[in-house]
């Protein structure tokens, strides 16, 4: 009698197969299936939304039983099963973040070609390029102030830097990314 008892209670502690999640094409990030299972998407993105990717002719494969189907998800974590947690904490530009930053590399790349003479500015948007790079690249975004400093900078007629059309892509593409 206490070996039966035995087997009932350990088919009653076995949990039962997840068996969920099947996607189908997703642009964020986060999905959880399962007694306790938590997903979280803590990604950063900035700038304008990146363009759906196409799914055409898309074919969701069916979920295994206890597991997981996806089939795109351009966003991060998937958390399957009992208890079972799942973070995307990840830093993504945006194609417009992605412009961004390829506008201030051209312009740095002609940095050189200015003297560093008080009152040029030349030094003053060296300084903001690089504050707005690093920002860019381990967050994903920038404090707005800077944006509008460099903008505003690389606009100036004082700035002698302002008639490089390496100078005016930038300005562009600070526009772009604020709105």
């Amino acid at each position: 009698m206490s070996e039966e008892r035995n087997v009932r209670d350990d088919e009653e502690t076995t949990p039962p197969p997840s068996g969920g999640v099947s996607i189908g094409a997703m642009t964020g990030g986060a999905v959880a299936s399962g007694p306790g299972a938590r997903a979280e998407d803590r990604s950063q993105r900035a700038g304008a939304p990146d363009p759906l990717p196409d799914v055409s002719g898309l074919t969701v494969p069916g979920s295994a039983p206890g597991g997981v189907s996806i089939g795109a998800m351009t966003g991060g974590a998937v958390a399957a099963g009992k208890d079972s947690t799942a973070v995307d904490a990840s830093v993504r530009l945006t194609a417009s973040g992605r412009e961004l930053l390829t506008a201030m590399g051209e312009l740095q790349r002609q940095l050189p070609m200015f003297a560093r003479v008080e009152g040029n500015g030349v030094a003053e948007v060296e300084q903001e390029l690089a504050a707005v790079g690093t920002a860019l690249e381990q967050t994903g975004t920038a404090p707005r102030t800077r944006l509008e400093r460099l903008r505003d900078l690389l606009r100036s007629s004082t700035t002698v830097v302002s008639g490089l059309a390496s100078a005016l892509a930038v300005v562009q593409a600070i526009e772009q990314f604020l709105h």
